[in-house]
């Protein structure tokens, strides 16, 4: 009776069912992605197959009936046989499950920008690379704890932050990278072209997940970072102590650098307790939660979000806004379980049941928060150790440049779309299925796998990009104060591929990401073998300043002497200037580039890199880095 009841309703399901998915898909393709509309295709292409089977029996049946009373006996026979197997064909039938969803993500190809650009420069990212910042022998073993002071140089990270910070403004020293950003910031804000003014209160999230609670083995937000962004507070900005706040509510501040040099600073849980604001003041949007903020976030003027390099075993990825994960733990019993219901994987297991894309995403709401994504100035992600877990150890990177390395990088942006997309991108291309220790995804085992590959991983960039992505019935407004956030937070696409690392703004284009760093994929070593260098010791320095907008200064060392050949080319690959090509003796050396190209004329401003070829007989080494010129 069952049986037959479905046959029977088929057709004015299937009818409905594509009628329901023509209204809705039409008008914006991007539904057909909903778990509503991949449970109603099947039912709808099904009802599609069956008519136009039926309709070409009964159009071959009516042949046949024509080529019998012609006598044409062969035609009939093979007529009707063809009009038996299609009507028959209609009413046949499958147990197969459909799903909705998938475990693996499918995402978007390169180079397809959505969303608007924030920032300076709209949608720019800078990633600063040096593997002088961290020991490549560390061993993060007893004795020898990747946080200990002699496993990272201190002077390396500050010189790091400090390129960072005037690249992603296109400045030339700390201090004027900083009264850009805050300027920018102000002026963004409704609150005038001004800069910081003394007496105006900074939070700092770092992620302190582990506080030694896995292991001292485990990662956290590194002690020199926050010791770098403390030092450029304090001592470029000129922030009074007592105004700046830093820690991860619900955790120990530990980091004794930093207790040491700025005793004044309120560390959270250590001489500092977190209160909660007075009334409740985040509210997701789908109504399911509702959370106090710390007090000082509601009380501070700016934020800077610095999140650790790392993937994540129900988000997918861990970074800028699943670092604010930690802002709500003081206020959920310890615990912050009850957030993760909007993430890909809501249970523990690595099992994706929430994997499709324009749903509901938590993240959205935390980026889009007029105290927390509102309030924030800069976003620092912290990969100099990173790591492949919530709370597990720093693990080396087999992809380019790192080649087995600790990552030794930082990633900064105005942008909080921008930054995750890059940071996005890196972990997917790190963490695939082939990777030797952290493999596949396994749904029996969440401590390791290719987390990145989770269905919906970036659909809260989509969302966040675009307000044409939202769910139909979401309107995201985390105040609940009936004022819904930007229709567009940032900029979000995928690189074109993992060599290159270019987004449309790298190639030429006005919308998407900019990705600008120290770091060139031609920067290769040109011989097979380590024991063929020619030269082992040398050393090329990144220019300074950097950006510069009259000139700059290109140091590089000689452990011999050698031909050396320094070239200038523009972000096209043109060469513009060739600075030396002459044989130099071993030692330190020094060049400059005053803006001009070989026929004189002054070079357009952009993005530029320079080029070291080192020649020593038949061996050879070459080198690129990248430079801004602002003139």
């Amino acid at each position: 009776m069952k049986s037959m009841l479905k046959r029977l309703f088929f057709p004015v399901i299937g009818l409905l069912s594509l009628i329901w998915f023509l209204i809705r898909v039409l008008p914006k393709p991007s539904r057909a992605a909903y778990p509503c509309m991949k449970a109603t295709a099947p039912m709808a292409s099904s009802f599609v197959v069956y008519v136009l089977g039926l309709a070409s029996s009964l159009f071959i049946f009516k042949r046949a009936k024509k080529y019998l009373n012609e006598s044409k006996y062969i035609l009939f026979s093979i007529s009707l046989l063809a009009g038996l197997i299609l009507g028959l064909s209609t009413h046949l039938q499958t147990d197969k499950k459909v799903y909705a969803g998938s475990q693996i993500s499918t995402i978007e190809g390169p180079n397809q920008p959505m969303g608007n650009g924030v920032g300076i420069h709209p949608g720019r990212v800078v990633w600063i690379h040096n593997p002088d910042a961290t020991d490549e022998t560390c061993t993060n073993s007893e004795g020898d704890y990747w946080w200990q002071n002699d496993n990272a140089d201190q002077s390396v990270v500050n010189t790091m932050l400090s390129d960072g910070l005037q690249m992603l403004t296109g400045e030339t020293s700390d201090a004027a990278a900083w009264n850009a950003l805050f300027h920018h910031f102000n002026q963004t804000h409704g609150r005038g072209d001004v800069g910081y003014t003394s007496g105006e209160k900074i939070v700092i999230k770092i992620n302190l997940n582990n506080s030694f609670m896995f292991g001292l083995d485990a990662i956290d937000t590194s002690p020199e970072i926050t010791y770098a962004i403390l030092n450029q507070l304090v001592h470029v900005v000129g922030v009074p102590q007592e105004n700046i706040g830093i820690g991860d509510p619900g955790r120990d501040f530990y980091w004794e650098n930093c207790i040491d040099a700025f005793p004044d600073v309120n560390y959270w849980g250590y001489n500092k307790t977190i209160r909660r604001s007075n009334q409740i003041e985040m509210v997701t949007s789908d109504g399911v939660i509702q959370n106090h903020l710390p007090k000082c976030y509601v009380e501070a003027d700016y934020m800077i979000n610095i999140p650790v390099l790392k993937k994540h075993h129900r988000a997918g990825i861990s970074l800028c806004s699943k670092n604010h994960f930690g802002t709500f733990v003081p206020f959920n019993d310890g615990s912050v379980t009850n957030w993760h219901y909007s993430l890909p994987c809501s249970e523990f297991g690595a099992m994706v049941d929430n994997g499709e894309y324009g749903s509901y995403r938590c993240f959205v709401d935390i980026m889009g928060h007029k105290d927390i994504g509102g309030k924030t100035i800069l976003y620092l992600v912290d990969g100099i150790w990173g790591s492949t877990n919530y709370a597990h150890p720093p693990i080396k990177w087999a992809m380019a440049p790192f080649n087995d390395d600790w990552p030794s990088s930082l990633f900064l942006s105005q942008d909080p779309v921008a930054i995750e997309s890059v940071g996005f991108d890196f972990l997917y291309e790190e963490f695939d299925e082939d990777h030797p220790t952290e493999g596949p995804i396994n749904p029996n085992d969440d401590d390791k796998g290719a987390f990145p590959y989770f269905a919906g991983t970036d659909d809260f960039l989509h969302q966040a990009a675009d307000q044409s992505n939202w769910p139909d019935h979401i309107i995201y407004d985390p105040e609940n104060d009936g004022t819904p956030i930007a229709s567009s937070l940032g900029a979000h696409e995928h690189w074109n591929n993992a060599t290159d690392k270019q987004y449309t703004r790298n190639l030429g284009g006005n919308t998407g990401i900019e990705l600008v760093s120290n770091y060139n994929p031609a920067s290769v070593i040109e011989q097979e073998d380590d024991a063929n260098l020619a030269i082992k010791d040398f050393v090329l320095h990144q220019n300074y300043p950097n950006p510069f907008n009259a000139a700059t200064t290109i140091r590089y060392s000689l452990s011999k002497p050698a031909h050396v050949s320094l070239i200038i080319y523009n972000e096209v690959g043109q060469k513009i200037r060739t600075i030396i090509n002459k044989h130099e003796n071993l030692g330190d050396h020094v060049q400059q580039w005053n803006g001009l190209t070989d026929h004189g004329i002054e070079a357009a401003s952009g993005v530029y890199f320079y080029e070291i070829i080192v020649k020593n007989g038949e061996q050879v080494f070459t080198q690129k880095k990248c430079m801004i010129y602002n003139k």
